[in-house]
């Protein structure tokens, strides 16, 4: 087997365990972890802060122009700051989560966005996280991975991690916002959320967060041994 730093992309819709198993891989491999989902949050929360329309793509550019968004790691969780202030609770508020697949569907921010973190994985030894990291954001990657899991399950997942972190959105509600954000993330114009041709998809419906990250710990090995 040979020390190769790959890059490994993980997509797949919300609440889809991504980054939780992006994390641990990137640990078990000493690999840096990218949560590209993130970055997208820090712009739609800096964009609703400054009181701007979500669809007003100039002034979200210029914004974004002088926008520091950068990860640090914490006990629990990577911890995100936007200009040096840190929003690691704020960007999962629910303001934001129901409004970034508007920002997030804008071209010029998903341009400059993809080049902050095609820069971040050029050198390897990278696991990114997203919905078009496989398709757009490093479509050279050689281990690229989509998970699924059903709208229930993925509810279920939202609800406990709200809980731990005192927000308190109603199940039903959260089934609700899950299936539309699905139809928004695969419907956009760009780069919309769809599985590469050369993905290994992976239900986690009925897997444990252990089973998931060994079998794209597994993937990782096979192809540094090709």
């Amino acid at each position: 087997m040979n020390d190769e730093k790959l890059q490994v992309a993980i997509d797949g819709p919300a609440s889809a365990g991504k980054s939780t198993v992006a994390k641990l891989v990137a640990a078990k491999f000493s690999y840096v972890y990218c949560d590209t989902g993130a970055m997208y949050r820090s712009t739609t929360l800096k964009a609703l802060r400054n009181g701007y329309k979500l669809d007003d793509e100039a002034s979200i550019l210029k914004m974004l122009a002088n926008t520091e968004i950068t990860f640090k790691p914490g006990e629990k969780q990577q911890k995100v700051f936007v200009d040096g202030e840190e929003v690691t609770n704020d960007i999962r508020q629910e303001n934001v989560t129901n409004n970034v697949s508007t920002v997030a569907s804008l071209s010029g921010v998903r341009k400059e966005l993809v080049n902050r973190q095609q820069q971040i994985a050029a050198a390897g030894g990278i696991v990114m996280d997203g919905r078009d990291i496989g398709t757009t954001v490093l479509p050279d990657a050689k281990v690229k991975i989509f998970l699924i899991a059903s709208v229930d399950e993925r509810a279920e997942r939202r609800f406990k991690d709200n809980a731990e972190k005192g927000i308190h959105v109603p199940l039903e509600k959260l089934k609700q916002e899950i299936e539309e954000r699905d139809y928004k993330d695969s419907h956009r114009k760009v780069s919309p959320l769809t599985k590469a041709d050369d993905a290994k998809e992976i239900d986690t419906t009925s897997m444990s967060i252990e089973d998931v990250v060994n079998a794209i710990s597994n993937e990782i090995v096979k192809k540094q041994s090709v």
